[in-house]
This record gives structure tokens, C-alpha cells and sequence, in this order.
């Protein structure tokens, strides 16, 4: 199958995922009560499970000899069941918003507009990217069905300012809209847009971001309620490698040496023990449905989902008034200490009002805040809009397809970019205390603030089994029984009330890949308390050829230090005799081998490489 790249008299072109594109996304997850309901009780035992487990812990296991061991430990556990409290908050419930159908009026969606037909603008983003590929976004979005009532128009927004970019643009038949500079990464490209266009409602759409003809039909309806600010749909990559089966891989692998039927009915022999396994499935576990099926969708009820950028569709109005309030208080904030030092009343209120008159100039209306995470910086200050707060929407049908990063520098480069960017917004502008969000509120952005703070305790557990193998020093009393007791059903009712919470969604993978990022949420840190800018160059959408082992430097430093605590710590025992605590040496083995396999997903990654590249 060959995509059309344009119009008839324009080549086609191949992409890699042309063999992709016949795949279908999967409908939402369907909200059953009596699941949810035995969730919110598996949850509840959980946590009173849990505040047990940890008053234990911090009364009566911690090893007094070795403080400098134990507590660091203690600490980790105890800031990581923080976080899984606030999952437990964010996973409580299904609060799907109801739909409506399409306004075939302005007045429909703001009292005060005409009796006019309803403007959409799409916005499709793009800088460096293959204007070939910008096409198929093009022509996608002329693809969007127009209800009665709802004019639609298309506009490429070139950052790159490319004339082969505006030649497609006008082949397609697409509004085109460049500017001189590149201020404020994507959210000044979508200002510039705002400045030059006119529709009530906007759609915002990556480079790559393909939408289904139904997504206007199926989002405007929501923005009936006048508080609705923007709506969010979930991001879909289709072009996910499906992997090959475990027999065709090492069949593959082992031909060269003429072993291939010998590996092939050794991987039938694995799979009759551990069921099917397929081979380079997801290798970067780019698939968002835990994110977006879960977490987002349950949001709603505290209208507090925020916007992650392509595929979501914004109020204009919401968007220009919380600009402007924003405005004033940027150029408020730049006055004031200035004038509190002048005692006189008469000169403060003059020398305030040439100043403010001087700061209106200087300081620029930004509709979406200028910020490298512009879509969750702006998603606050709209929620947090102390006059008018405004709502949003997660609607849980997927109404677009998009490209996922096909290598680890990529996927490097779109994690850290996330990292630090909340990270820095944490710091500098803590949307928990600066912002008039709902205490809901607050906890689902605490949350999303927590799980990329996790990399700073992090080292403490995959340094704990380490210390323990090569030292034989325990953090806790003593491996004993009533370790296990207060331990194991702690573990076991928390992986049980998220296995049900989660609708058999899982995120094992996004677990392991979590655990294994902590040296780049460490160094997102750094880099947001040295106060350097936070950089980074657009993901690539096309792999990147080659092995990224040197990224992966410290995982594997892990795992080579925790297979030869194991190896030491078993030639203490069995070989030397020098130690007696079987039970510790059983359970820092089993712990350090969980930490090798978390640690070599992401190895594993770093060495993926499709099928037929460099091989034969």
C-alpha cells in the first residue's frame, strides 16, 4: 500500500509506516459500576493496608545500627506510597462528561455571540519536518466533516519559514501563516496564528498529527457550556511496531550458525511455559492508554484533565481573557515593588501610572504561555483563572493518529522535554500555590508534579539489594517472618486494587520505563535549579539509524553492579560460609533481579532496531 503524498500530479512517496496505516484504534474502556465499585474497596483495604505496613516500618524495622542504610530506605518507601495515594485519588472514579451534539450557532456556545455560523480554525504546527509528511496532516484536516452550521478552515503554521512548506500549504489549498522569529517554541507560533486568524474555536494539531473526519462532530457539542474551555482526545500512535513472534526472531537470529530450527522449537518450548512472547513489541512502551484511558479520563470529574497539546480543540475567548488577565498581572508584578518604596502618595500613584503605561509596552499578550510544556502551563492558569475559572473536557474516544518516537534518543528527547518542563513550572510557578485551582485540583497536579519527582528516591531502591550483597547489612531489624507479614500483604493488595482499578489496562512497561528514567528526571532537576534554559530540538519523526548504548550508561552500571552483588553474596554463603541470613540473601536477590529487569527495558530499547535493518 502507497499513501498519496498530494494532489494527482504529485509523486507518491513511502513512508515506514505505510504497512500501519490499515489499523484501527480501540474504543474507550467501558465504564462498569460494579468494577469500579469493587476498585474503590480493593483501593480502601489498600491504603488501610498500607498506613499499617508503614507505621510498622518506621516503629519497629528500622535497623538502629545503621541508620545512614535504613532511613534513606524508609523514606523512599514512605514518599513512594505518597504517590500511589494520589494514583488511588486520580483513579477513584469514571466521571464521563456527557455529550452533546454540535452547536449549529455562535449563540449556542456564548450568550453573547450573533446568531452566526459557528468558525473553526485548525492549527497544524510544524518547524523542521518532512513537508511531505506536513501534507498528510493537510489533507487530513480537509477531510473534517462540517456539521450544519460550522465553517471550517485549515492553516499551516511554518515556524521554519520554508518555501517548499507554503508551496504544499497552497497546493493544498490550506491557509499558510510563518513569522520573522521563533519566540516562545510552539506556544508563539500558536499566538502568531491567533493574531492572523478569526475562529471562535481552534484545533491544534502536531506536524504529524492526522485527525479522523468525525472529531469536530464528536468535540464541539461539549463547548455548549459556556465554562468549557478546551477539550482533550486522546493521542493514538498507530505506528507502534507490532514485534515479531518469539520463534521468527531467534529463528532469525540463530540462521546464521545453522542453528535456526534448533532455536525456533527451543522458543515453542519458552512459550508452552510463559505463553506467547513477541519480540521488539512497543520496544519504547510509547502506547498512551494507561495515561489517557485512566488517568486523564478520571479527571474529568474534577475538571481538572489537562491539555497535552495535539488533538485537543480550545475556546478562543477562554484562551485571549485568561491571556489578558495574565497580562495585567505580569505588568502589575514589575510595578509594584518599584512604587511600595516611595512614601508619598501623590508620587507613587504618578511614577505607578508612567510605569504601568512603560510595562504595557514592554511585556507581550501571550495567549498560551511561553514555556517548553505550553499545553499543561496554559491548562493552569485557565483552571486556575482566580475570576473566572474555566472547565475542561477529556473526551475518551480516540479521533486522531499520530507518530511515536522509533528510537531512544527520540524518546530521550520528548521524556526529558516533559520532565523538565514540569519540573521547572513546579519551581517557578507552582500551580499548588499560585493559582486558584480546587483542593481536587490541586491533588491531580500534585500527582502529575510527584511522579516526575520520584527519580530523587529512586537510587535508594535500586542501590538497596547492592549494599545489602556486598555488606550484609540489613536495612530492616532482620529478614524475618514478620517482615513478610507486614510486607507481602501491603504489595499484594496494592497490585491487586490497581489491576482492577485500571480495567486490565496495563502499565508494567510504563512502570519499568519510569523506574529506569530516574538519571534524566535527576538531570531534568539539575537543570531547572542551575536556571539554565531548558533546550531541546523537535522530535524526530522519521528513526534515527543506529545503537544509543552511551545513553544508557547508568542502567547499566546498575545492572552490572547488581549481578555481582548477587554472584558475591552467593559465594559468601554457599561457598564461604561467611554468612547465616539465608531469608535476606533470598529476598535482595529477588529484589535485585527485579531492579536488572526494570533496568533492561530500557537497554533493551537503547539496542532495538526493526526487523531488516542492518540484519539479514
Amino acid at each position: 500500500m502507497t499513501l498519496a503524498a498530494g494532489p494527482s500530479d504529485t509523486p507518491a512517496r513511502d513512508w515506514y509506516f505505510t504497512r500501519f496505516e490499515h489499523r484501527r484504534p480501540l474504543p474507550p474502556s467501558p465504564h462498569v459500576k460494579w468494577r469500579e465499585t469493587l476498585w474503590q474497596i480493593l483501593a480502601s483495604m489498600s491504603l488501610g493496608i498500607g498506613l499499617w505496613y508503614f507505621y510498622w516500618r518506621w516503629t519497629a524495622s528500622l535497623n538502629m545500627d545503621a541508620l545512614w542504610f535504613a532511613i534513606p530506605l524508609a523514606l523512599a518507601e514512605t514518599l513512594s506510597f505518597i504517590g500511589l495515594l494520589l494514583l488511588m485519588f486520580n483513579m477513584w472514579q469514571v466521571s464521563d462528561t456527557p455529550w452533546q451534539p454540535p452547536p449549529t450557532s455562535a449563540c449556542q456556545c456564548d450568550p453573547d455571540a450573533e446568531d452566526r455560523p459557528v468558525k473553526v480554525d485548525v492549527y497544524i504546527t510544524t518547524y523542521s519536518e518532512d513537508p511531505e509528511l506536513v501534507r498528510l496532516s493537510l489533507q487530513a484536516a480537509k477531510s473534517l466533516v462540517s456539521p450544519p452550521g460550522v465553517e471550517i478552515a485549515v492553516y499551516c503554521l511554518d515556524d521554519g519559514r520554508r518555501p517548499d512548506m507554503r508551496q504544499v500549504a497552497e497546493e493544498e489549498g490550506c491557509g499558510y501563516l510563518t513569522r520573522s522569529s521563533g519566540e516562545g517554541f510552539k506556544a508563539g507560533n500558536l499566538r502568531n496564528a491567533l493574531d492572523h486568524t478569526s475562529g471562535d474555536f481552534v484545533i491544534i494539531c502536531d506536524a504529524d498529527t492526522r485527525i479522523f473526519p468525525q472529531f469536530v462532530e464528536r468535540t464541539l457539542g461539549y463547548f455548549r457550556d459556556p465554562d468549557v474551555a478546551w477539550v482533550q482526545t486522546p493521542q493514538w500512535f498507530f505506528d507502534l511496531p507490532e514485534g515479531e513472534s518469539l520463534e521468527d526472531a531467534w529463528e532469525r537470529r540463530w540462521r546464521v550458525v545453522g542453528l535456526d530450527k534448533l532455536a525456533r522449537r527451543a522458543a515453542r518450548f519458552v512459550q508452552r511455559l510463559v505463553g506467547p512472547v513477541r519480540v521488539g513489541e512497543d520496544p519504547f512502551d510509547n502506547s498512551p492508554v494507561f495515561f489517557y484511558d485512566v488517568l486523564l479520563r478520571r479527571r474529568n470529574g474534577a475538571s481538572a484533565s489537562f491539555c497535552c497539546g495535539a488533538g485537543s480543540i480550545h475556546r478562543r475567548e477562554a484562551v485571549l481573557q485568561a491571556s489578558l488577565r495574565a497580562y495585567a498581572a505580569a505588568v502589575e508584578q514589575r510595578v509594584t515593588p518599584v512604587i511600595a518604596e516611595i512614601d508619598d502618595a501623590e508620587s507613587r500613584e504618578v511614577l505607578g501610572s508612567a510605569m504601568r503605561r512603560e510595562m504595557a509596552l514592554e511585556t507581550q499578550v501571550t495567549p498560551y504561555k511561553f514555556h517548553v510544556s505550553e499545553d499543561i502551563y496554559t491548562s493552569i492558569v485557565l483552571q486556575g483563572d482566580p475570576v473566572r475559572p474555566w472547565r475542561s473536557v477529556f473526551h475518551p474516544e480516540i479521533l486522531s493518529k499520530m507518530l511515536s518516537p522509533q528510537d531512544m534518543q527520540s524518546w530521550l528527547i520528548q521524556r526529558f522535554k516533559y520532565g523538565a518542563g514540569t519540573i521547572d513550572i513546579t519551581l517557578n510557578d507552582n500551580p499548588l500555590l499560585n493559582y486558584k485551582l480546587t483542593l481536587s485540583q490541586k491533588l491531580m497536579y500534585l500527582m502529575t508534579i510527584w511522579s516526575w519527582l520520584s527519580c530523587l528516591w529512586m537510587p535508594a531502591f535500586l542501590l538497596a539489594p547492592i549494599i545489602y550483597l556486598f555488606t550484609g547489612i540489613p536495612p530492616v531489624t532482620a529478614f524475618s517472618l514478620e517482615f513478610f507479614v507486614h510486607f507481602i500483604p501491603y504489595i499484594f493488595a496494592y497490585e491487586l486494587a490497581v489491576l482492577i482499578g485500571a480495567w486490565g489496562v496495563s502499565n508494567g512497561r510504563g512502570s519499568s520505563f519510569h523506574m529506569a528514567f530516574f538519571p534524566y528526571g535527576l538531570r531534568a532537576i539539575w537543570t531547572v535549579l542551575r536556571g539554565e534554559p531548558i533546550k531541546f530540538p523537535i522530535t524526530p519523526k522519521e528513526r534515527q539509524i543506529g545503537r544509543f548504548l552511551h545513553h544508557v550508561k547508568w542502567q547499566i552500571l546498575v545492572i552490572v553492579l547488581t549481578v555481582l552483588a548477587i554472584a558475591w553474596a552467593t559465594i559468601a554463603i554457599f561457598v564461604l560460609g561467611w554468612r547465616t541470613d539465608v531469608s535476606g540473601y533470598i529476598v535482595n536477590v529477588f529484589w535485585g533481579t527485579f531492579c536488572i529487569m526494570m533496568m533492561m527495558s530500557i537497554v533493551r530499547a537503547a539496542l532495538w532496531r526493526p526487523v531488516g535493518e542492518g540484519t539479514t
